[in-house]
């Protein structure tokens, strides 16, 4: 396996398990850790292991399991994930690498954000990084159609961004979940009006804005399925591009990547003039799209991926097979 790191704890013998790296998924029952061991299981070239439930919560048995361990996938909440962090920061030479899915180390300027397509040399940074952080669902799609029009200053990083969004009820956490499913939820909600939403900083970060953008995110009564959607006035854009350039710039970043795709311009979508959000549901996938106006130089950007896919769990495994050095020919 080409790329895995020297301290691999698997045994190198070809054709059986041993071979295989370990992972640990810490927090293996919430919405996005059990997405994450299915996907492993369908896979097949990693072995998981877990805590027995009575163990779950027992620092020195998840100490001794990391320590057997070539990788710790946590799905914890933000105060959890911290405590573990600092569990196998004092494991010195044992400590495995680790993969944080909550937002605590989203922003720290010693972890890698796991984004692999938001650089041309993000995938590498991945690869060599011991401490990665799984991007949020939102700002996938909002940093995936702003960061190519940013670096080509297309979009000024002053300028007033504000980004709309809907995702399935399934990101929202198990009380969300089953409020949803009792049916004593709203049909759709806004929410996130504090203008403090946990997306943001990130958001902000990696789309490499100076101005803060507002973010209005809501969401409906289907399980899972996003779209997040940036307005842009053309003649207020240095330049005043039309939609064919922005489309370009779009379509140039993403050239050969697995997972993102630039759909066209003249798709049966753009003509129309509607997108649902659930097509890619299950998949790591994400389409970006233009919608663009000429006549009345607007354009709508638009991001559709599954919130738990390379919103989350697609996310995570697609990370965790760069960490390890493990071939991705693009399998969901």
């Amino acid at each position: 396996m080409t790329g895995t790191d020297t301290r691999m704890k698997s045994t190198a013998s070809s054709g059986d398990t041993a071979s295989r790296p370990t992972v640990f998924v810490d927090g293996a029952s919430g919405t996005t850790g059990l997405e994450i061991r299915q996907r492993l299981d369908r896979q097949g070239d990693v072995n998981a292991k877990s805590l027995p439930e009575d163990k779950r919560k027992d620092p020195a048995a998840k100490r001794a399991l990391m320590a057997e361990v070539d990788l710790v996938i946590l799905c914890l909440p933000d105060d959890a994930a911290k405590e573990t962090v600092a569990l196998i920061d004092d494991m010195g030479a044992d400590a495995p690498k680790v993969l944080d899915a909550s937002t605590a180390f989203r922003v720290a300027p010693d972890w890698t954000y796991g984004f692999p397509e938001l650089t041309p040399d993000q995938a590498d940074r991945i690869k060599a990084a011991r401490k990665v952080a799984n991007p949020g669902c939102y700002p996938t799609g909002s940093i995936a159609l702003l960061r190519p029009l940013t670096d080509a200053g297309l979009i000024p990083r002053d300028y007033p961004v504000t980004i709309n969004a809907v995702s399935g009820y399934s990101g929202g956490g198990k009380s969300m979940i089953e409020s949803f499913e009792k049916g004593t939820a709203p049909a759709f909600e806004l929410y996130g009006l504090g203008f403090e939403h946990k997306h943001l900083p990130e958001t902000q970060k990696y789309a490499n804005l100076t101005r803060r953008p507002i973010f209005a995110p809501s969401v409906g009564d289907y399980r899972q399925g996003m779209l997040v959607s940036i307005p842009l006035h053309l003649d207020t854009l240095p330049g005043q591009p039309n939609g064919a350039a922005l489309h370009e710039v779009l379509a140039k970043r993403y050239t050969g990547s697995i997972y993102v795709s630039v759909m066209p311009l003249d798709s049966a979508t753009t003509k129309s003039g509607r997108i649902e959000p659930e097509s890619l549901n299950g998949s790591n996938k994400l389409e970006l799209h233009v919608f663009a106006s000429d006549k009345h130089r607007q354009a709508v950007l638009v991001a559709r991926l599954d919130n738990l896919g390379k919103g989350a769990s697609g996310a995570a495994v697609q990370n965790m097979r760069l960490m390890l050095g493990l071939k991705d020919e693009g399998t969901d």
